[in-house]
């Protein structure tokens, strides 16, 4: 297996469907000649040529409602939008045509599409450039939402996520995109889109996670370790559908849980795991349900190592949880 960095691994991903299925296509903003403002498509124009990497113009909106249109009539576009916060033109497009085609057509319909998007901070992106909006897309019967965190997973889950039948939100870590690397199998292979991974096996604190926020958690977890405790890490991986026999199971094996996120605590993800494990495992609990994320406010720049959650904020709720 070759080994490559996270962003190698979607072009790899990308390459490996264009090769796959013809009737696969990507298109979005300067994917072509440039390769995407992060080089994710970068040679993929020169080697399938111009009908299958489309440039477009900047119409995000227009992007995704082509995309939709292609994808009723048997296409399955990979659209690329630069940064998930320019995503919110084509919002509409999103959440109220291409997650309830099938639903408004009596399964008549639907629309096989994936939207790949680079999320969060890490970059000094600033303001515009550094959001993490995946509870606005969780909140969307229709829509399957995704989040890898190694370049195996970014590869197998966007190929499961091209091969699926209806649209699929894709958002990648940039802060990762070349800051891990790992071996990816040559070829086609899709990861399960509704299972949860272990990164790390515990007993005494479970650590929800997913994206940039995987790599904090373990290193949470090595400083939790030297004070002899053993934390589990679970990288959630699909956000919707979430895997909910697995958050149960492993909260019910510490009794311990600290869910961590980037974006903002208030109608975060974070909530959602809080409130299933209310629901279904309360019994099980020794402490509350600690949640770790960025704050209430909008994303700052100069402050950007404030913000985003760092090993020693997840290590003072491991304690707290742990000590309770």
């Amino acid at each position: 297996m070759a080994t490559m960095t996270l962003i190698q691994a979607l072009t790899d991903g990308m390459r490996t469907a264009l090769l796959h299925d013809e009737s696969v296509l990507i298109m979005g903003e300067d994917v072509g000649r440039k390769g995407g403002v992060f080089l994710a498509t970068q040679g993929l124009q020169e080697e399938f040529g111009e009908d299958r990497v489309i440039d477009t113009p900047l119409t995000e909106d227009g992007l995704v409602g082509s995309a939709i249109g292609m994808a009723t009539n048997g296409l399955k576009p990979i659209v690329e939008i630069q940064f998930q916060d320019f995503i919110y033109p084509a919002f509409d497009q999103i959440v109220s045509e291409a997650a309830k085609l099938r639903y408004r057509s009596g399964n008549q319909y639907s629309a096989p599409l994936v939207i790949r998007t680079p999320y969060g901070g890490g970059i000094r992106g600033g303001l515009y450039h550094s959001q993490s909006a995946e509870a606005y897309f969780c909140h969307t019967p229709g829509l399957k939402v995704v989040i890898p965190s190694t370049p195996y997973d970014a590869k197998g889950l966007l190929l499961a996520a091209i091969a699926d039948p209806d649209p699929v939100i894709f958002l990648e870590p940039k802060a990762l995109y070349r800051a891990v690397k790992g071996e990816v199998p040559e070829g086609y292979y899709t990861v399960d889109l509704s299972t949860l991974r272990t990164v790390r096996d515990g007993k005494d604190v479970t650590v929800f996670c997913y994206g940039a926020m995987v790599p904090i958690a373990s290193k949470a977890a090595e400083l939790a370790a030297a004070q002899g405790i053993d934390v589990e890490i679970i990288d959630l991986r699909t956000l919707l559908p979430l895997d909910e026999e697995g958050v149960l199971e492993a909260a019910r094996k510490t009794g311990r849980v600290v869910v961590l996120h980037e974006a903002p605590r208030f109608c975060g993800y974070g909530g959602e795991i809080s409130a299933l494990i209310a629901e279904h495992a309360i019994e099980y609990m020794e402490a509350p349900v600690k949640r770790v994320t960025g704050f209430d406010t909008p994303f700052p720049n100069t402050l950007e190592h404030h913000y985003i959650p760092n090993e020693h904020r997840v290590l003072d709720a491991i304690e707290y949880v742990y000590h309770y």
